[in-house]
C-alpha cells in the first residue's frame, strides 16, 4: 500500500516559511531587473521544500538531485559574449533559494529565515561594495574605427589614452574599407573614462566609437 500523505498545521508553516523566504530574495532580484526574478525565487523556493516534505513523509533521505535540477536552471540564467559572463549572481541566487527552501521543508526553520537575510545583505551590502570597486577600478571595451590605415594614429590614441591616467589593452586590430579598426580595452577611474569619451567624440581622424 502507498504510504498515505495528510497536510499538518507543520507543513503549512513550513510551505508558508518557504514562499516568504523566496520572495524576500525574488523581490531583491526583480527590483534589479535581472533574469530569474519574483515569481521564479518563489517557485524554486517551494518547490524543494515541498520534495523535501514529501522525502521527509515517505521515510526517504532528501533527493540529492535536487541540487543537479536547480544547476540546470541556475545555468539557463548565464550568458556569455565576447568578453564578459553575466547572470552569475542570480545562478547563485538560485542555488541557495533551493537550499533554504530545502531548510524550510525540513522544517529548520531559524536556518532558512537566518540563512535569507544574510543572504539580502550579501547582495546588498556588497553590491555597494562591487560599485564603489568599479568606481575606481571600472572597465570598459572600445571599438573604434579610425579615418587612416596609419598604424601611428593607433599608438598616438594609446598615448593620449594614458595622460588620462587610465591604462590600455589592445585586443584586435584590423583594416577595412581603408579605415583602421581596433578594439581597446580600457582600465581606470569611471570619470576618468568618461573624459576620454568627451575627448575622443571630438576627435575628427576617430570616425565611430
Amino acid at each position: 500500500m502507498p504510504p498515505e500523505f495528510h497536510i499538518s498545521s507543520q507543513d503549512l508553516t513550513r510551505v508558508v516559511i518557504a514562499i516568504v523566504c523566496g520572495a524576500m530574495l525574488g523581490f531583491e532580484r526583480q527590483y534589479k531587473n535581472k533574469t530569474a526574478g519574483f515569481r521564479t525565487i518563489i517557485l524554486i523556493c517551494l518547490g524543494s521544500a515541498l520534495f523535501t516534505m514529501v522525502a521527509q513523509q515517505s521515510g526517504q533521505l532528501v533527493n540529492i538531485n535536487i541540487v543537479t535540477g536547480i544547476g540546470f536552471i541556475g545555468a539557463g540564467v548565464i550568458f556569455k559574449d565576447n568578453y564578459s559572463v553575466n547572470g552569475l549572481t542570480t545562478a547563485a541566487v538560485i542555488w541557495i533559494s533551493a537550499a533554504i527552501g530545502m531548510a524550510a521543508g525540513s522544517g529548520n526553520y531559524t536556518l532558512a529565515l537566518v540563512s535569507t537575510v544574510l543572504t539580502l545583505l550579501i547582495l546588498v551590502l556588497f553590491h555597494i561594495l562591487e560599485d564603489y570597486i568599479d568606481k575606481v577600478h571600472h572597465e570598459k571595451i572600445l571599438f573604434l574605427v579610425l579615418d587612416s590605415t596609419d598604424h601611428e594614429d593607433l599608438v598616438m590614441l594609446e598615448d593620449m589614452i594614458s595622460k588620462f591616467d587610465l591604462k590600455s589593452t589592445r585586443r584586435f586590430v584590423s583594416k577595412n574599407d581603408g579605415c583602421l579598426q581596433a578594439t581597446i580595452v580600457v582600465t581606470g577611474h569611471k570619470k576618468h573614462i568618461s573624459k576620454l569619451d568627451e575627448k575622443l567624440l571630438k576627435m575628427p581622424q576617430v570616425k565611430a566609437f
